[in-house]
């Protein structure tokens, strides 16, 4: 009686969880729809663009950690303008580093290279000595371009070391300023800078403009530095947001541009979902016919299967792409191979003539081994596959990985539970062709088994 009140519990739940998972659909003002299924950029349309990044100036041993700086800034970027779950990862190309972001869901193309290219570029400078601005005046002269800025040299701090930025006014003025507070390096290497130009000037740069060109005075110590010019109160307020929006650590040039059509997105879900609907369909069947009322609580086992891991990947979230539901139409089949193996060892050993309660703890027993090991060889696959390659393989990885763990729950707890909730102990001739697969059934007269 308690094994069948949990196998009804489990499939009241696996209903519930359902129904969750079909909120968006079958209930779109209700608090469950507001967990909608996150699609990527080739299911649901979008922007993609890359941009390379200038790293001339930054020491080879910098490199990364300044692209990973990048990558983060422009994530927390687009999140602020409401875009869910972008793409943003770094990529080598010959000598060059690049960043390809992809937006899904934003199809102007013009408003989503605003988002990204309105993060300012911050970098302060340092003065330079007389002799070396002339110089420099004179090789400018001779190469008949700005090859070098003169009057001020890189002094290695840039927006990259930036905490936070806000407004204030000057007492007497009463001009919009905009104070930094740099981290914990930042605040050593503004101190060092200030120490060693005392007189000079440390000139701010913003997007490559000089805006503020003050002389120090003194040493500057607590990572704290103002920047004023004529700056409108909005100006100062926008200024200020998007340097806590994140400045960039390094310049970056768009080189592409591209936008992907949600309609070509609408298709290619569509064509999936149908897809999945007509195998599992099928698997249904196949397994109904051929293991009987085995194949029954197997095709209920897969129900709350499919349930489950669709409420994960709304949860976690997981971004589904085309490749993420490949991984996932794949992972019912790991699930349905785990119940197939029990199958047919509890196959085997009916059929040698032990009792049926014997010969389904044995099937479970017996297949668990290779269970086990099958999931675990595919989970490393997907762990692998996750870890180092690109986005697209990623969602594939991820959902087959998701897959693959619940798949272990679903036919060692609740395929188990439902058979099991039959309560059937001896084989007569009903249990003989229920119990029975293909072609055969089982024995109607089992012995005890010794």
């Amino acid at each position: 009686m308690k094994t069948r009140i949990i196998a009804i519990v489990l499939l009241l739940l696996g209903a519930a969880v359902g129904y969750f998972d079909g909120a968006s659909f079958l209930a779109p003002d209700s608090v469950l729809a507001k967990f909608p299924f996150r699609l990527g950029l080739d299911l649901r349309g979008g922007t993609h663009l890359v941009y390379r990044a200038d790293i001339s100036r930054l020491p080879a041993i910098e490199v990364n950690d300044a692209m990973d700086g990048l990558r983060d800034v422009i994530e927390r970027r687009v999140n602020l303008f409401g875009v869910t779950e972008p793409l943003v990862q770094v990529e080598s190309h010959q000598n060059e580093k690049r960043l390809v972001v992809e937006l899904a869901g934003v199809t102007d193309v013009k408003e989503a290279i605003k988002m990204i290219g309105a993060t300012p570029y911050l970098e302060f400078k340092t003065e330079r000595p007389k002799e070396e601005q002339d110089a420099l005046i004179e090789n400018n002269k001779k190469e008949g371009a700005h090859i070098e800025d003169p009057y001020y040299a890189p002094s290695g701090l840039t927006g990259r070391f930036l905490k936070k930025s806000s407004v204030d006014f000057n007492q007497t003025t009463f001009e919009p300023t905009i104070l930094l507070e740099f981290n914990a390096e930042g605040a050593d290497i503004f101190a060092k800078l200030t120490r060693e130009n005392v007189g000079k000037r440390l000139a701010i740069y913003l997007d490559g403009v000089p805006i503020s060109t003050p002389v120090v005075r003194e040493e500057i110590t607590g990572g704290n530095a103002q920047i004023s010019g004529t700056f409108t109160p909005d100006e100062a307020k926008t200024l200020a947001r998007n340097l806590n929006a994140g400045a960039l650590p390094i310049p970056i040039e768009l080189i592409s541009q591209q936008s992907v059509g949600a309609s070509l997105g609408n298709e290619a879900l569509a064509r999936g979902i149908l897809a999945g609907i007509y195998g599992i369909i099928l698997l249904a069947v196949f397994l109904m016919l051929w293991y009987r009322i085995l194949g029954v609580a197997a095709v209920l086992a897969l129900g709350v299967y499919m349930a489950i891991v669709l409420a994960l990947f709304k949860l976690i979230p997981v971004t589904l792409t085309a490749a993420g539901i490949a991984g996932f139409l794949l992972s019912i089949g790991v699930a349905v191979d785990a119940n197939i193996l029990v199958f047919e060892r509890f196959k085997e050993e009916a059929r040698s003539g032990k009792t049926l309660e014997f010969s389904l703890q044995e099937g479970f027993r017996r297949g668990w081994t290779s269970i086990r090991d099958s999931n675990i060889s595919s989970l490393i696959t997907a762990v692998v596959l996750y870890w180092f390659s690109t986005s697209m393989v990623k969602g594939f990885a991820l959902t087959l990985g998701v897959g693959i763990i619940v798949s272990l729950f679903s036919a060692l707890v609740v395929t188990k539970t439902f058979i099991a909730a039959l309560g059937v102990k001896r084989v007569g001739p009903t249990a003989s062709f229920l119990f029975g697969s293909g072609f055969k059934n089982i024995p109607q007269e089992s012995h005890e088994h010794n």
